[in-house]
Parts: structure tokens; sequence; C-alpha cells
């Protein structure tokens, strides 16, 4: 059977001073699947672009930033994830730099820089404590990671850098 994942980004957007990430408090929308969670910035693919196009479009939409230099920092295959149960793979960018002032919201909740160091106190995906650490580490390799889910349980986590 062949795998069919709905394929999207992930950014992460450090301040220039790089002690800060742009988060999203998904606080906005009560159908939300992520509602009350934080989480980085991006969406899905759409078929007229490649994936830094991707990325680069919905930093934009959701933030208003322009992004001037990003690092894919790896690969995550989502099974099961949420409460539809759905499957993506998602490309994971950090954002080094980048033009403008960013919004303070958007149509899905409240955008706050938030210090790296208190990260793990927000409310997020069980998930993205594990592969969060690997984003923002110095190793030049990206990872690519297996994450499986039950609707909001965490079930499996692996991942490679090579």
């Amino acid at each position: 059977m062949a795998y069919t994942p709905k394929i999207g980004t992930l950014g992460y957007i450090l301040s220039p001073d790089k002690k800060e990430v742009l988060m999203i408090h998904r606080n906005a929308r009560e159908d939300d699947d992520h509602l009350g969670k934080y989480n980085g910035l991006g969406g899905k693919m759409e078929s007229d672009e490649d994936i830094a196009c991707c990325m680069t479009r919905e930093i934009y939409e959701e933030s208003g930033l322009e992004c001037t230099q990003l690092q894919l920092r790896g690969t995550l295959n989502w099974t099961g994830f949420g409460p539809k149960k759905e499957f993506w793979l998602g490309f994971i960018f950090l954002i080094t730099q980048f033009k403008g002032t960013s919004h303070t919201s958007n149509n899905e909740g409240d955008l706050e820089w938030i210090k790296l160091n208190k990260l793990n106190d927000l409310p997020m995906w069980e998930g993205d404590r594990l592969f969060l650490p690997l984003v923002f580490d110095n190793n030049p390799l990206p990872f690519h990671g297996y994450m499986s889910y039950d609707n909001d349980k965490l079930l499996d986590w692996k991942y490679t850098r090579i």
C-alpha cells in the first residue's frame, strides 16, 4: 500500500541574539486540533512550490517576517497524529535571519518570543519535547525521525542522523 502523508513544514525563528524563538500559542479557534498548545510556524505544502518556498511562504503568512536564511534541521514522519489520526511528513527548519517585524497574532493564535531555556515549560505536543533539542543543537547533520501517535498519545519515537 502506498504511503500518502500530508506534506508540510514547521519552522522555528530565532531572535537576532539567538536566545529566543518565535512560537505560536494556538488559542484562537475552538475547533483547532492544537488548541492550547505552543508550536512552531508552518503548514501544508502547495502543489506548485518546493519545500523551502513552502516554509518561507508559511512564515510570511503567519508572522509577516521574510526569511533571509533558513536551514533544514530535519524531517519527521508522524503517524496516527491528533484527533483525526493523520499521517504527516514534515520538514523542520531553523530560521536564523529574517527581515521585518513579527505580527503579534494571526488567525490561529498569539505569536510570542519565548526564551529557548523556557520551551519545556510550555504546553506542547509530547513529541515536540523530544525533537526540539535536535532543532537547536550544534550538530550540523539533519535528523530524520519517526513519531507514532494514537490521537494525542505518543507511542514511539526514533531518529537517525547520517
